[in-house]
């Protein structure tokens, strides 16, 4: 014979458990009303301690919302994507939202396909993301939904975007660069065309400006390089730095992946990272800066920090409160052995 199921514990066990009317305890739950936070705390406790369960579908109805978020990303390899995901469900999971992910491949129908789809499900709001920082057009038909794009910004400056402090992450590289005594500093970064390389570019420049930094040989500040965001390009612009100046001592690189092409070709030419040249890469991906030989200095974006900063400002404009413009998200510098000051002496 088969086991009775328990019986479902109900939201008046759980009110009365914390000394409080069936109302009060609702409100905790949903996160509704005003009350004194030790109120709310002790609902809560209640409920976990009895195994109270919310009703999905009764909290909708109550609410006038599905506690679902759509999230339309166009990164298909889920480098940058991935981690800003997990920091949306960490802020949206503590209110019990779910969030539904949407691969649209850069393909614009395919995004309006999953918008209408996310439309269809009733989501509370959108966040879109992406691979690059580069401005790009709003989503279609501007749903009647909030939306907060995140890591890529909305071209329109009334749309609410989160996006990486990168001038500041560059200028925190170069910075540690002049801090541990190196004056002779080149610049590499991707394509020319694309925001993020332009913007970290700038910004190192305008950081050794600011120093007073000789640059390279002839006392100017060096121009940077521009070329690809590959292995392959790092080493190329290794071998043009060195005819450049043979005497550089530090390269900040506007990727990890042209970081470590580059420590790769300087270590062939002769040159020791970091007691003859120290290299700084940016994104702080562990699968190149740990790889690199030594590891690898680099700018970290925190791009999970990113993702609870959008989710929070989904939330605020879910609840009427909508903050527009572009919303800066601090970098962080992660010091590792091809600047560090131990392998100098």
């Amino acid at each position: 014979m088969s086991e009775t199921p328990p019986a479902r514990v109900t939201l008046a066990e759980v009110a009365a458990s914390a000394g409080v009317s069936v109302g009060t305890a609702s409100k905790a739950l949903n996160d509704r009303g005003s009350m004194r936070e030790e109120t709310r705390a002790r609902v809560r406790a209640a409920a976990e301690r009895l195994g109270f369960q919310i009703d999905a579908v009764a909290r909708s109805l109550q609410t006038g919302r599905s506690y679902t978020v759509g999230m339309i990303t166009t990164d298909s390899i889920g480098r940058f994507s991935i981690p800003v995901m997990l920091g949306v469900e960490d802020t949206l999971g503590a209110g019990q939202m779910s969030v539904l992910l949407c691969d649209a491949r850069d393909d614009r129908i395919r995004e309006q396909y999953y918008l209408k789809t996310l439309l269809s499900r009733r989501v509370d709001g959108i966040i879109v993301t992406g691979r690059r920082t580069d401005p790009r057009p709003p989503l279609a038909q501007r749903p009647p939904v909030p939306v907060v794009y995140a890591f890529m910004q909305s071209a329109d400056p009334e749309d609410c975007s989160v996006v990486p402090d990168e001038a500041d992450g560059a200028r925190r590289a170069v910075t540690h660069l002049l801090d541990i005594g190196r004056r002779r500093v080149a610049l590499v970064a991707g394509p020319e065309r694309h925001h993020s390389a332009r913007t970290r570019m700038t910004s190192a420049l305008d950081t050794l400006q600011d120093a007073g930094s000789p640059g390279t040989a002839g006392g100017d500040v060096p121009e940077p390089l521009y070329g690809e965001w590959s292995e392959a390009w790092g080493r190329q612009a290794a071998r043009i730095l060195l005819r450049r100046d043979p005497d550089l001592d530090a390269v900040f690189c506007a990727s990890d992946q042209i970081a470590r092409g580059l420590v790769d070709a300087m270590r062939e030419a002769g040159k020791r990272v970091p007691r003859d040249v120290a290299v700084v890469g940016f994104d702080d991906w562990d699968v190149m800066t740990a790889a690199s030989r030594p590891p690898l200095t680099s700018v970290d974006m925190d791009l999970e920090g990113l993702g609870r900063q959008a989710a929070e400002l989904l939330l605020s404009a879910i609840d009427g409160h909508p903050r527009s413009g572009v919303h800066l998200h601090p970098c962080r510098l992660t010091i590792r052995a091809s600047t560090a000051a131990d392998d100098l002496d």
